[in-house]
């Protein structure tokens, strides 16, 4: 009598996935290991080939108690009333204003301002000027020009520019300095660096003359 193999989907099981390539168990990895690499990437490349633009800011909240000192930081561009001014908000404005709407403006809007380089340097730096707003980034910049991208949160425009971690060597330093700053009605400035798709990061922070690295 002839022995007949058995040939169940149980026994060819272990067969099939010997015959899996090699490659097709390491793609969805590599795939989720670029993912994660990605997110520090982007700052990186936006320091890296950005240009430098300079934001003038007041803080907020000099103290963040789920991560530390820190200063939380408000621009002259996230003020609304600003930009109103600024040819090009107009367009932002829809024509049918709705619930998640402020101002005529969606909740959520993304925006660009364009900004201005002063004419002359100076130390500390001069803040660069606002100049115009678009809801598309705008093309041809002069070399004296960046366009930096915000969202419309219905109270102000933020730029992921907002909150700066202290270095905790220098925390009591920066403070005091502020705190000084703040006495005697001086400006202190952010200076950042904007990439070509209108993305910011943070380099530095300038408190009358001293300069505070990011």
């Amino acid at each position: 009598m002839t022995s007949r193999v058995k040939t169940t989907p149980e026994a060819i099981k272990p067969q099939r996935l010997a015959q899996i390539p090699f490659w097709r168990l390491w793609l969805p990895l590599l795939f989720q290991t670029g993912i994660i690499l990605a997110a520090p990437a982007q700052p990186f490349y936006t320091q890296l080939t950005g240009k430098t633009a300079i934001l003038q800011t007041v803080p907020v909240d000099p103290y963040d108690p789920l991560r530390g000192y820190s200063q939380t930081l408000s621009y002259d561009i996230s003020r609304i009333d600003n930009l109103q001014q600024l040819p090009g908000w107009q367009e932002l404005m829809q024509q049918n204003t709705s619930e998640s709407s402020v101002r005529d403006v969606p909740v959520g809007t993304n925006l660009y301002v364009t900004l201005e380089a002063p004419t002359s340097s100076s130390i500390p730096p001069s803040a660069w000027k606002p100049v115009r707003v678009s809801r598309d980034r705008p093309r041809n910049l002069a070399a004296n020009q960046v366009a930096i991208k915000g969202k419309f949160t219905g109270n102000s425009i933020t730029y992921g520019l907002e909150t700066y971690y202290m270095p905790e060597a220098q925390r009591d330093e920066i403070n005091q300095s502020i705190a000084q700053a703040q006495r005697d009605q001086q400006h202190f400035v952010v200076e950042v660096k904007v990439d070509n798709q209108g993305r910011a990061v943070p380099i530095s922070l300038w408190v009358d003359r001293r300069n505070y690295r990011f």
